[in-house]
């Protein structure tokens, strides 16, 4: 007799089981399919950015290329069209582009918004940086030394890429205010860097002498050649044709 309850027992547990399995299916089912949809749609989105990124790669290099050649308009269009890509990367530095034409039509405001733009845009510090020094450079001999040492603030801090371009811009800022005391401090630290590009050095132990000569003129030469100096333009990897450029000093 015992026997028999037993089995009768083990029948109800396992047509319970059977039930709840039943039960549960769907909802099972369910989850896989969600789950096959969420890596399905993943797999789907990045597909679609990679494409996305390579077709802005294409037509911003020939952007270059048509400037290279002479063309202005026709990269200006390029990059009018790289801007409203979907690769953060190629949209940020087309902005940059098309801020350094503005800049050429003495157009500082437009240039400023769209390098502005351009560090909004950017996905990381090595190009969101570079925009917005650039920003600053265009800014450099007219905008009051207050919004100069804003935009610098983050770029000045450890780890930045053009931590000591910045550094330099600063110096040159302080300078065109009056501040010689502070700009030499600054320049003192860029021409010491010991990652510092050749360039950026000379350019420093010039300022250094000139602000210890007490020649006020000299000095001013040089903080408009300075502005007129391009700033750092890095390429991301993927331009077809292109090296990648090392940040310059």
């Amino acid at each position: 007799m015992v026997d028999v309850f037993e089995e009768v027992e083990e029948q109800i547990r396992s047509d319970r089981y059977r039930a709840l399995a039943l039960k549960a299916l769907p909802a099972f089912i369910g989850l896989v399919v969600l789950v096959l949809a969420g890596v399905g749609g993943w797999q789907g989105y990045k597909a679609w950015t990679q494409s996305q990124s390579s077709k802005a790669s294409e037509i911003y290099a020939k952007g270059l290329e048509a400037l290279q050649a002479g063309r202005p308009a026709d990269a200006k269009a390029s990059w009018e069209t790289v801007s409203k890509s979907a690769s953060p990367a190629y949209k940020s530095l087309a902005l940059q582009h098309l801020g350094a034409l503005r800049l050429g039509e003495r157009d500082v405001n437009g240039a400023v918004a769209l390098f502005d733009q351009a560090a909004k845009a950017a996905p990381d510090p090595l190009i969101g940086d570079a925009a917005r020094l650039k920003a600053v450079y265009a800014l450099l001999d007219t905008a009051p030394r207050a919004q100069i040492d804003t935009r610098l603030e983050p770029l000045l801090k450890a780890g930045r890429p053009f931590r000591m371009q910045a550094r330099e811009a600063a110096a040159f800022s302080k300078l065109l205010a009056g501040d010689t005391a502070g700009a030499r401090s600054d320049f003192v630290v860029v021409s010491l860097a010991p990652d510092v590009a050749e360039g950026a050095r000379s350019r420093a132990t010039a300022a250094i002498a000139l602000i210890d000569s007490g020649s006020a003129k000299a000095t001013a030469d040089l903080v408009k050649a300075a502005a007129a100096l391009p700033p750092p333009r890095p390429l991301p990897p993927g331009i077809p044709g292109l090296p990648m450029q090392a940040p310059a000093q």
